[in-house]
């Protein structure tokens, strides 16, 4: 059985190795917080914004595309803000849960902050997993300690955001 399961719904997505990406992000994530590469197990979907704006409106009712939505599969977050949340059980929190990518918004954005697109894809790839993980920004120590993970993820992956040329 793998531990990473991909839908690509929108060929565009062939444009990067979406399923690299997916695999080394969701690897280097466990490893950097303590987890067996094994126990867990994670579905992505890369999609439009048309697919986006749906799941949008049906699962957060805002009428908008977005660039990455995330659905654990359980309740997972601290109980304090600034913590991390409290730590996987194998045997209770194999799968993680799903996540959804839209194609044009990571695409814009990337364009719009001058960023390589595989790299900001793969940075909004780990920022969801943190989410089925537990991990939040909805405060300003939760951002913190998010934001820290995603840079530190990045870095052990040996990519640093980069300009396009």
């Amino acid at each position: 059985m793998t531990n990473v399961e991909i839908l690509v719904e929108d060929n565009r997505w062939a444009s990067i190795n979406l399923e690299m990406l997916v695999r080394n992000a969701f690897y280097q994530t466990l490893i950097e917080l303590g987890y067996s590469q094994s126990d867990y197990f994670v579905s992505v979907l890369g999609c439009s914004d048309k697919k986006m704006r749906e799941l949008n409106h049906t699962f957060r009712n805002r009428e908008t595309s977005t660039n990455v939505l995330s659905w654990p599969s359980r309740e997972r977050m601290a109980c304090v803000h600034g913590n991390h949340p409290k730590r996987l059980d194998p045997a209770r929190d194999a799968e993680l849960g799903d996540i959804a990518l839209s194609y044009e918004t990571c695409l814009e954005e990337a364009s719009q902050s001058k960023t390589n697109f595989a790299f900001y894809v793969q940075h909004l790839i780990i920022h969801g997993i943190l989410h089925l993980l537990g991990y939040d920004h909805s405060s300003d120590p939760d951002a913190t300690l998010m934001e820290d993970l995603e840079r530190r993820i990045l870095g052990n992956l040996s990519l640093k955001p980069h300009t396009q040329t």
